[in-house]
C-alpha cells in the first residue's frame, strides 16, 4: 500500500473530528449550500453526465456493459431536484450527534449518559447510480463521518464534477471529508485499513458485495441480493394487485427493490389477466416449479433478473408464501396484497425481511420515500442498521460520565453504594 493513499486516508480522519468539532450550525448551513449547489450547477452537472450516458450506450452496444447498468446512470433535472428536496430535508433534521439516548445517575453526583456519536470514517462503493454520490455525502456530513467512495468508471465524469460541485458547496469545512478513490487497487488497500475505516458500505452487484465481505475485517453493511416477491392472495382485489405487481416490476427494473418474483394464491381468480398486464408492459415470464404452464422455466428461484423479467410461483396459502420467501428471498423487501386483514397480519408476522410491505409496491423500500432525506444503501443485516440506511445508521454511541473526583475504592469497600436511577 502506498504511503500517499494511507495519508489520504488519514486526512479523511483528520476532516471528520473537524467536521463534528465545527458544530451543528455549521454542518447544516453546508448542506444547505449543497442542496443550492445542486440547483445551481446543474448544467454543469448534465453535461458531464450526458458524456456518460453517450459513452454507456457505446459500451452497451458493443457488448462491454450491461443495459440494467447503464440504466442507472443518467441524471435529470428533475433527479437534481428531488436530491436537492432531499438533503435540505436532511438539514433541517435534529441535530444527530450528541443525542442523549439514557442518563443514569450511578451515585450523587456521578452521572452517567450514553450519546450518539459519529461512526468516522466511510468507505463506499457504488455501481453506476452517479445521484448516490450526494446522497451518500449528505447523509456522511449530517452524522459527522467522513468518506471515501469508489464509483463505477462508468459515471466517472459525473462523479468528478458532483464531487467538485459539494466540496466547494462545504468550505470552508475540508474538502478531504469527501475523497473519490480511482482504482480498485486503492479499494483493495483501503480493505485492510481497519484502524482508518469503519464501516464499508457496497452498493451494487451480488459479486461486488461477497468480493468486499470477503476482503477485509472492517464491518460491511450492505445487502448482497436483491430478490423482492410480491404475494397476491385470493382475497386481493383485482385491480390494488394489478397496480402494484406491474409497479414493483416496471417501475425500475433495475433497482433491488423491484419485484423479482410473484407468487400467486392457487385460488386467486384473475391470475391470467394479471400476467396478461406484465406481458403488456413487456415484462418476460419465466415459470417455477409450480408455475403456470408454457412459460420458460425460471433460472432459478433465488434469482435477481434486475430487468423486465421475473418468476412466477403458484402457492397454497399466505404460509405457503412465507415459507417460500424463507427458503428463496434475500431477506431485502417483500409485499402480501390481500383484502383478507387475518392474511395480512400473518404475513406481517411471518416474513422475516428488513421490510414487509402491505398492499404496497415493493419500490417504496428507499430511504427518500421513507422520509429519511436519502440513503446510504439498504440492509439485509441483523446487526445495526436494517432496511433503508439513513442517518441513524451511520451513527455509533459513546458513553460519557460526569463526577466530582469520583474513585471506585470507595465502592469496593462498601462505603458507598451505586443507586443506578434512570433518569
Amino acid at each position: 500500500m502506498s504511503d500517499s493513499l494511507t495519508e489520504r486516508a488519514r486526512a479523511v480522519r483528520r476532516a471528520s473530528r473537524t467536521l463534528v468539532a465545527a458544530g451543528s450550525e455549521a454542518r447544516t448551513e453546508a448542506l444547505l449550500r449543497v442542496a443550492a449547489a445542486l440547483r445551481n450547477s446543474s448544467a454543469r452537472i448534465l453535461a458531464a453526465n450526458a458524456a456518460d450516458v453517450a459513452d454507456g450506450e457505446r459500451a452497451v452496444a458493443a457488448g462491454e456493459l450491461s443495459a440494467a447498468l447503464a440504466a442507472r446512470l443518467g441524471l435529470t433535472e428533475a433527479k437534481l431536484a428531488a436530491l436537492s428536496d432531499g438533503i435540505e430535508r436532511i438539514a433541517r433534521a435534529p441535530e444527530p450527534i450528541g443525542r442523549v439516548l439514557g442518563r443514569t445517575v450511578l451515585a450523587d453526583g456521578l452521572v452517567l449518559e450514553q450519546r450518539t456519536s459519529p461512526l468516522g470514517v466511510l468507505l463506499v462503493i457504488f455501481e453506476a447510480r452517479p445521484e448516490a454520490l450526494p446522497q451518500i455525502a449528505a447523509l456522511a456530513l449530517a452524522a459527522g463521518n467522513g468518506l471515501l467512495l469508489k464509483g463505477g468508471r462508468e459515471a466517472q465524469r459525473s462523479n468528478e464534477v458532483l464531487r467538485d460541485v459539494l466540496c466547494e458547496a462545504i468550505h470552508p469545512l475540508p474538502a478531504e471529508l469527501v475523497t473519490l478513490v480511482a482504482t480498485r487497487q486503492e479499494v483493495s488497500d483501503l480493505l485492510a485499513l481497519d484502524d482508518v475505516v469503519n464501516l464499508v458500505i457496497p452498493r451494487g452487484s451480488n459479486a461486488l458485495v461477497r468480493s468486499i465481505q470477503e476482503r477485509t475485517r472492517i464491518p460491511v453493511l450492505g445487502h448482497a441480493d436483491g430478490v423482492c416477491h410480491v404475494f397476491v392472495d385470493a382475497a386481493a382485489d383485482r385491480a390494488m394487485a394489478q397496480r402494484i405487481v406491474l409497479d414493483a416490476k416496471t417501475d425500475y427494473p433495475a433497482a433491488c427493490n423491484a419485484m423479482e418474483t410473484l407468487l400467486v394464491h392457487r385460488d386467486y381468480p384473475a391470475t391470467d389477466a394479471l400476467l396478461g398486464a406484465l406481458r403488456a408492459a413487456g415484462v418476460q415470464l419465466h415459470a417455477g416449479p409450480d408455475g403456470p404452464e408454457g412459460l420458460p422455466p425460471a433460472p432459478a428461484l433465488h434469482h435477481e433478473y434486475s430487468d423486465l423479467a421475473c418468476t412466477v410461483q403458484r402457492v397454497g396459502d399466505v404460509h405457503a408464501a412465507i415459507d417460500h420467501i424463507h427458503r428463496h428471498g434475500s431477506g431485502h423487501t417483500d409485499a402480501v396484497v390481500t383484502a383478507d386483514r387475518s392474511v395480512a397480519d400473518a404475513f406481517v408476522a411471518g416474513v422475516d425481511s428488513a421490510c414487509v410491505f402491505v398492499n404496497a409496491s415493493t419500490r417504496f423500500a428507499d430511504g427518500y420515500r421513507f422520509g429519511l432525506g436519502a440513503e446510504v444503501g439498504i440492509s439485509t443485516s441483523r446487526i445495526h442498521a436494517r432496511g433503508p440506511v439513513g442517518i441513524e445508521g451511520l451513527l455509533t454511541t459513546r458513553w460519557i460520565l460526569q463526577g466530582q473526583g469520583d474513585v471506585v475504592a470507595p465502592f469496593s469497600a462498601g462505603e458507598r453504594a451505586f443507586v443506578w436511577r434512570t433518569e
